[in-house]
């Protein structure tokens, strides 16, 4: 990645979402430059250091999928942790035939931002209260706190992703419904504040990313259908 590139990634404009984050913090700031008080200047330093973290985690840079429909585009940033043969989540009803599942954790410095990997009809959205365990771990999958969609091709065959929770994340968001027509590379969610996000793949469908790559949400491709 180039300087200039590198630069516009980090000075992209925040998503919606950090609106409050940044109202707060920018209070609290104000609070700590408009009063005399040693303590309290110093609360409102944190203040401005915390909107400044927030403007960062919450950036929304733009990305430009590849324009091929057989394509499966990599739904986060982050990087590869885990490529396995496994039954989709049974929430999403795409039976228990092992398909490839794609693990992808995202630090608290990567764009935390969800992008769909295909076009398609969001056909199932699920769920799961749970665990805050780390997101790296295999058995997140299971007991963390998770939020899962089916996707459903104008061929008929099914992907699956799934928003999981980490050690730092509270709160996941999901702008999409079930019954929505989305684009590939469409913002669909966006997790607060580290996560992983899978993505199980069509029956005989093999992932062509390697464990450990980075993943440049709605760019890298992951699969071809």
């Amino acid at each position: 990645m180039s300087l200039i590139q590198s630069l516009k990634l980090v000075l992209s404009p925040p998503h919606r979402a950090a609106t409050p984050f940044l109202a707060a913090g920018t209070a609290v700031a104000l609070l700590g430059r408009l009063t005399p008080w040693r303590a309290t200047r110093a609360v409102g330093k944190a203040g401005l250091a915390f909107s400044a973290f927030c403007l960062y985690f919450f950036r929304d840079p733009k990305r430009f999928p590849p324009q091929d429909e057989s394509l499966v585009i990599a739904p986060a940033d982050g990087r590869v942790t885990g490529i396995s043969l496994v039954a989709p989540p049974a929430a999403l009803e795409m039976g228990n035939t092992p398909v490839w599942r794609v693990s992808i954790f995202l630090s608290v410095l990567d764009v935390h931002i969800n992008r769909m990997p295909a076009a398609g009809k969001v056909t199932k959205i699920a769920y799961h209260a749970g665990k805050f365990l780390n997101a790296s771990l295999d058995k997140a999958s299971e007991h963390n706190e998770r939020n899962e969609l089916r996707l459903t091709l104008a061929d008929g065959r099914n992907i699956g992703v799934v928003q999981i929770a980490g050690l730092i994340a509270r709160r996941i968001l999901c702008f999409v419904h079930e019954g929505d027509a989305v684009e590939a590379g469409e913002r669909f969610g966006l997790i607060r504040f580290g996560s992983r996000t899978d993505v199980y793949l069509p029956a005989g469908v093999e992932p062509l990313v390697a464990k450990g790559q980075t993943m440049t949400g709605g760019e890298t491709v992951l699969a071809r259908l």
